[in-house]
């Protein structure tokens, strides 16, 4: 077993030794959370790597919770620079990951989970009863718009609960604290991946990008009509680059299911699609690199375009709803319909709105993770850590704790189920048919997402 980094500074170190690395572990479920978690992790230990006089080296460990929306090679490779090969990224159990931490040991986890995972990482966590625990990181991918309490209690017990602004931060506390919990977790920063040049129009560049979602909205009527309208937009404007920058290729999940891809929709479009529109994928800061107008229901894409003062539209057409998403830019200024921007209408986004959102528009970024920098800090050096505390337990929550943990083979405990950690694999024999196997099991599931379940919805429709 490798020697414990330390958390304390050692008085017998001469400043002319190198300093111990600040290890850290990522583990994520989805593409997106990847791209959050690994970027977060990059954030919050900047500080530690930096170039000045006592710089400590920082190693980032990649890990994948094996499900449903695990990503593909191609999506970590699409995510981006997040400063770790996507090659040395391994895919990990529950039960794999919680044994990697007690051998590993490292000095800060960052959980970027759906708050069922999380929830289920700390009390599995907390169950291995470290001397020297790990700080624990969680948050948010983006806008959160729904599931507030749900989510919020879900990753309570972490050290370090980040909200991406000033909006969210003191939505956190009130929930926590509405429910007798401690808030002090609770940490404003913003959205790990934003960044990019400020926008510049271009002479003879006229791109307009509609940011596409998987679930939103979720309705084959619905998303048939959004595409007709960014159709119609393309051939009202044939000299405009019109642009449907997709999230996933068929078969791929992504951190929401995606029943009907827009890429199926567009070989029904009557009459073709017009030479003046493509479907894209790719990296979104890429994108939005040559974007001179973003819209989208209620993608975070949204806020990175508003980040680089992109001109940015929220749509209207389907309604200002909560199962949409669009609610969350009320007093934004952004909402519109295609009607007005097919007019060459291009809304103005509100300043006071702007400034509780976390964009930083303003230049502020770069500070923008300095108290969650200072945070982490504090508890690296601290003597040692208290035990992990989530506000869900045997005893508060009976009806709701057990079922979420054992999704993840772990007894109430926290302590892995019988039979849930994998033997090891005594061969590379082995290890091949069990990854067939999984991804046999990843491609009936996605099927029956993308196929079945439509036609069953239809049935019962009738």
């Amino acid at each position: 077993m490798p020697p414990r980094t330390s958390n304390t500074a050692d008085p017998a170190r001469t400043p002319a030794e190198p300093r111990p690395a600040l290890r850290v572990a990522v583990l994520a479920d989805s593409d997106t959370r990847w791209k959050w978690g690994a970027l977060t992790a990059r954030r919050l230990t900047a500080e530690a790597a930096g170039d000045g006089r006592g710089a400590r080296p920082v190693e980032v460990s990649g890990l994948l919770l094996r499900g449903r929306a695990t990503p593909t090679p191609r999506q970590l490779a699409e995510v981006g620079e997040v400063g770790i090969e996507a090659e040395k990224v391994r895919e990990v159990t529950a039960v794999e990951f919680l044994h990697t931490v007690r051998d590993e040991r490292y000095d800060v986890v960052v959980l970027a989970l759906v708050g069922g995972g999380v929830q289920a990482m700390l009390h599995g966590l907390a169950a291995l009863d470290l001397t020297r625990r790990p700080v624990v990181v969680t948050g948010y991918v983006g806008v959160v718009y729904e599931k507030l309490a749900d989510g919020l209690l879900l990753r309570h017990g972490a050290d370090v609960v980040l909200a991406n602004s000033a909006h969210d931060a003191e939505r956190f506390r009130a929930v926590y604290e509405g429910v007798g919990a401690d808030a002090s977790a609770v940490t404003e920063a913003a959205l790990p991946f934003l960044g990019g040049a400020p926008y510049r129009a271009e002479e003879g560049r006229d791109t307009v990008v509609f940011a596409a979602q998987p679930s939103v909205p979720a309705s084959r009527a619905d998303r048939t009509y959004l595409l007709r309208r960014l159709v119609e937009h393309a051939r009202l404007h044939p000299r405009r680059e019109v642009l449907l920058k997709l999230r996933s290729k068929p078969g791929e999940h992504t951190t929401h299911i995606e029943e009907l891809p827009y890429q199926k929709l567009a070989q029904k479009v009557p009459g073709g699609l017009p030479p003046n529109f493509r479907l894209v994928y790719g990296h979104m800061g890429e994108v939005l690199d040559r974007t001179d107008l973003l819209v989208t229901v209620s993608s975070t894409a949204a806020l990175e375009s508003l980040h680089r003062r992109i001109p940015t539209a929220v749509l209207t057409d389907l309604g200002v709803r909560e199962p949409l998403g669009n609610h969350h830019f009320v007093g934004s200024g952004l909402l519109t319909s295609w009607d007005r921007l097919d007019g060459g209408y291009r809304p103005r986004p509100d300043r006071e709105w702007l400034a509780g959102q976390g964009v930083a528009a303003d230049g502020s970024y770069s500070t923008a993770y300095d108290t969650a920098r200072a945070k982490v800090a504090e508890l690296l050096d601290g003597s040692r850590l208290p035990p992990l505390a989530p506000y869900y337990t045997p005893a508060t929550a009976p009806g709701y704790l057990p079922g979420i943990l054992a999704r993840h083979h772990l007894a109430p405990d926290g302590t892995p189920l019988p039979g849930a950690a994998a033997p090891q694999e005594t061969g590379r024999v082995r290890g091949a048919v069990r990854e067939t196997v999984r991804n046999a099991a990843r491609g009936a599931y996605r099927h029956g997402v993308q196929r079945v379940a439509p036609v069953i919805r239809r049935m019962g429709e009738l």
